[in-house]
């Protein structure tokens, strides 16, 4: 058999090198227009930054070791230009020789990755100092500019590359800002957790310029155009707005196309013409909770995707069900993980939503160096289905997000999280995990013992509703909610006449993180009171949002 390849990196490298393992007779060529096969993309920030110390160290696999190790013929600086179905074949362009040919196949594999949002704006023409990052010869570039010592940088896009680039511009001693049009940074994060993520990054000097988008540029690129009217001065400006599907081929060979143009394919990874498979940021995925067409450009899926189309190249039952969209970033000294839906896409896709916040130490807390782990639960209040679940905070974060969607694969419900029996030692977690804490707080809601309030509802809150502060004296003059009353928990018992004779009166009630609040929450429903809430996540949550929100408004 005589299968053709486009493009290499996760996708058609994982792809190739698999189908020589299954076979050892089949013709595998693999096209690359660039000169690298396969490359470390999620490494491209750390080595601008100088973390990564040698380039070298980001090559997975060069074109002499893929050809020795799995006998391929590999060609790079060779381009597909065209598909012709009919004849399965396909025209190749050589970038070195400037030659076309026509090279013919039995099943081809499109692996073409994705293209960054390249926008047409003023004075980007004359922009010399505007890049992209993508590949390696983007990072060579921006390189070059970060050796004759910068002063100033404005990063474009708050997503995964725009956040890691703010962090490691700022490592080099550059000043930073980072603009964009959403109203936070990393929008799989929810509002109150993305919170966390802007104020640390506030902290450690990165300015943030969020609802603000690009207008264009001035000064040859030196001044970057917002469209507020403010003008920053850059020295090195990186444009990290998104990709789109380089499906530009599939396009003109007439294969199905869905949502931002992305390749459809089956559930064996075929497009609309069974002989050509399609694997990457190229194509369009069933996402696995909504079960809805999504676009994930990640590189787990492309990497599982090229395994399995191999397999299914070779006769093996394959089925490809989709993708939950599990991600993680370092942002400076924090990690934020996610997985599944968020609340605004589940709300999105209209399914009745039911949220939990807790914080937990990352390890028990007598050991030392513990420190606070966030985690939100998003779960169908009907059904108890997990949704998904985001996490933010030091060392364990990712190892928490790793078993809920675990659990989500496994279709557990979200109180089966307090059944999951977890490895335990002082130093890696406390007897009762974070992920049992969710499972645990979850159900208090589903028991009907308490609602829940979120931080953006509190300080719009009816006026008859009690906010019943239960910290200590101290905690309460070091920052409050406005309007609460403070009532330590302790004396919560011997001070029932200080709330509303009405038992049906709404109280809302918070400490640090929520436990303290629970037991006072337990105390009320036992004495009569029926319409209690628990503000989600406690004040730690409140005052990181209300933080970062006072940020924004500046």
């Amino acid at each position: 058999m005589k299968i053709l390849i486009v493009g290499g990196v996760a996708g058609g490298a994982s792809a190739a090198a698999r189908l020589r393992r299954l076979s050892k007779d089949d013709e595998i060529i693999m096209f690359e227009k660039d000169e690298y096969i396969s490359f470390a993309n999620c490494g491209l920030p750390y080595y601008i930054g100088g973390v990564i110390k040698e380039r070298d160290k980001l090559l997975v696999q060069t074109v002499e070791g893929m050809t020795t190790r799995f006998d391929l013929d590999i060609r790079n600086f060779q381009e597909v230009t065209e598909i012709h179905r009919e004849q399965k074949n396909v025209t190749v362009y050589n970038h070195k020789t400037k030659e076309t040919y026509i090279e013919s196949y039995d099943r081809l594999i499109l692996s073409p990755g994705a293209n960054p949002i390249w926008p047409n704006l003023e004075g980007m023409e004359e922009a010399e100092n505007v890049l992209k990052l993508r590949n390696l010869p983007d990072t060579d570039k921006i390189k070059e500019v970060v050796r004759h010592n910068p002063k100033q940088a404005v990063i474009v896009g708050g997503g995964f590359i725009g956040v890691e680039m703010a962090e490691n511009l700022h490592h080099l001693g550059i000043e930073v800002t980072l603009v964009d049009l959403a109203n936070q940074v990393l929008t799989p994060f929810d509002e109150e957790m993305a919170a966390i993520l802007q104020n640390e990054m506030i902290r450690k000097g990165v300015k943030l310029k969020l609802g603000v988008g690009l207008k264009g540029f001035a000064n040859n690129g030196k001044t970057v155009l917002l469209d507020n009217g403010e003008m920053l001065e850059s020295d090195l400006t990186i444009l990290a707005i998104g990709v789109s599907p380089a499906s530009k081929l599939a396009e003109q060979a007439n294969l199905e196309l869905g949502i931002r143009k992305a390749i459809v394919v089956n559930e064996h990874l075929q497009t609309s013409d069974p002989n050509i498979y399609a694997v990457g940021d190229v194509i369009q995925v069933n996402h696995l909770v909504s079960q809805t067409p999504t676009y994930i450009p990640l590189a787990w899926p492309a990497n599982r995707q090229g395994r399995l189309v191999a397999d299914h190249i070779n006769g093996k039952e394959i089925d490809y069900q989709g993708s939950l969209g599990s991600s993680v970033a370092k942002v400076f000294d924090m990690v934020a993980a996610s997985t599944g839906l968020n609340e605004v896409m589940a709300n999105n896709l209209g399914i009745p939503v039911s949220t939990t916040i807790v914080h937990r130490s990352n390890h028990a807390g007598y050991y030392p160096n513990a420190k606070n782990l966030t985690l939100k639960v998003v779960y169908n209040k009907d059904t108890l289905d997990i949704l998904g679940a985001q996490g933010i905070g030091y060392e364990g974060t990712e190892k928490r997000i790793d078993v809920i969607a675990t659990a989500i694969i496994g279709k557990l419900k979200v109180t089966d999280l307090a059944k999951l029996e977890l490895c335990y030692a002082p130093p890696f977690s406390s007897a009762k995990d974070p992920v049992n804490i969710l499972g645990y707080a979850a159900s208090h809601e589903i028991d009907g013992l308490y609602k829940t309030m979120k931080s953006q509802d509190v300080d719009n809150r009816e006026k008859d509703v009690i906010l019943l502060d239960v910290r200590t004296d101290s905690e309460y003059q070091g920052g409050h909610i406005e309007g609460a009353i403070n009532i330590e928990l302790d004396t919560l018992r011997h001070n029932i006449d200080k709330l509303s004779k009405d038992k049906n009166t709404p109280i809302v009630v918070y400490c640090k993180v929520g436990q303290r609040a629970h037991y006072a929450l337990c105390l009320l429903h036992q004495l009569g009171y029926s319409n209690l809430y628990n503000l989600l996540g406690g004040y730690l949550t409140y005052d990181e949002w209300k933080r970062s929100k006072s940020v924004e408004e500046k």
